[in-house]
């Protein structure tokens, strides 16, 4: 066998090597994703925050949380105080679904970056046997719509983690009413930073929005067959409603 026949051969195996570690690390990045759904179901907040990796950083609703400090006084002192009476798992009467659904991961040149956008449309409520009015928590059903744009990290162990979880809920609706009698502001928005805020986050940021406005969040991707970066118009009538608003 030629020398140039024997190099394009293990051309094309470190070639398929690379591509099927690609598909490996892919697969690898949606399994991550689809657990954190389960996790965050079942209210299993301890469990999520281990998925993040040390420098992780969380962006929800106008706030930043920052490192695992962060993550954790969103999941636990946040969530699972208000959510669970802070019981790591799930309570009668409590429902809290995230499916995570049309998940498209990308992985770096580099091989240890890996970013996500996927979808979660959620079904939650408290059951009327189960209210606590002193702690506010009273009967509630919800639906909600979101969007993540998240990026991963791959530790020299291997594994991947979550570095950043984006997740953009964009609407809500009672489930009686339905989205078309939605309030602007159906959950409030982080307003108030950590420490003054026990469980607030690091740094607000503005460009949040929920239903009726409906804006695109940015693709990490670019169109797969153009080339080109997938970017949205503003129709003039809602810009101008607005400017309007102020």
């Amino acid at each position: 066998m030629s020398d140039d026949r024997i190099a394009a051969l293990e051309a094309k195996l470190a070639e398929m090597e690379r591509r099927l570690t690609v598909r490996e690390d892919e697969l690898d990045v949606q399994k991550l994703q689809y657990l954190y759904g389960y996790l965050i179901d079942k209210c299993m907040y301890d469990q999520v925050v281990d998925l993040f990796a040390d420098d992780c950083e969380v962006r929800f609703f106008g706030g930043v949380f920052k490192g695992k400090a962060g993550v954790k006084r969103l999941y636990i002192e946040r969530f699972r105080k208000r959510f669970t009476h802070n019981n790591n798992g799930p309570v009668d009467g409590f429902l809290l679904d995230h499916p995570q659904i049309q998940t498209i991961v990308d992985i770096d040149e580099d091989g240890k970056t890996a970013r996500l956008r996927g979808r979660s449309t959620m079904q939650a409520g408290r059951h009327k046997d189960y209210t606590d009015e002193a702690a506010g928590l009273g009967v509630r059903q919800w639906w909600e719509g979101g969007l993540y744009e998240n990026i991963y990290t791959k530790g020299d162990d291997g594994k991947w983690r979550i570095k950043l979880l984006n997740y953009f809920p964009h609407w809500h609706a009672d489930f009686d009413k339905g989205w078309a009698y939605t309030d602007p502001e159906y959950v409030p928005f982080l307003n108030t930073l950590y420490p003054e805020d026990p469980a607030g986050p690091d740094e607000l940021y503005d460009d949040f929005f929920l239903w009726p406005t409906h804006k695109l969040l940015p693709f990490h991707m670019k169109h797969p067959i153009t080339g080109e970066e997938m970017v949205a118009e503003r129709w003039e009538g809602d810009i101008a409603r607005e400017k309007a608003k102020g």
